[in-house]
């Protein structure tokens, strides 16, 4: 390791893994529990109210750690990288 160059960090690239993780813990629990998944997080991202993801394994408060745009911006980065 070189220690005359500075170090640069990515939060931007942080904040999209952590998104990511916390949407796959939460589609996990949703599909444990019986529910679908994608209309669950579907219905959380439209209305804002977080009863639409169950409290198992803690997801609805993974859930509410990350702001709707956020996921929405995410949801749709995905969509388009995949066409």
């Amino acid at each position: 390791m070189d220690f005359n160059e500075t170090m640069k960090i990515n939060l931007e690239f942080d904040k999209e893994q952590e998104v990511r993780d916390i949407v796959a813990q939460v589609y996990e629990a949703l599909k444990v529990k019986g529910y679908d998944p994608i209309s669950q997080m579907v219905g959380y991202i439209l209305s804002g109210d977080p009863t639409y993801i169950t409290s198992y394994n803690g997801a609805r408060g993974l859930i509410v750690k990350i702001e709707r745009d956020e996921l929405l911006e995410e949801f749709v980065k995905n969509y388009v990288s995949n066409m």
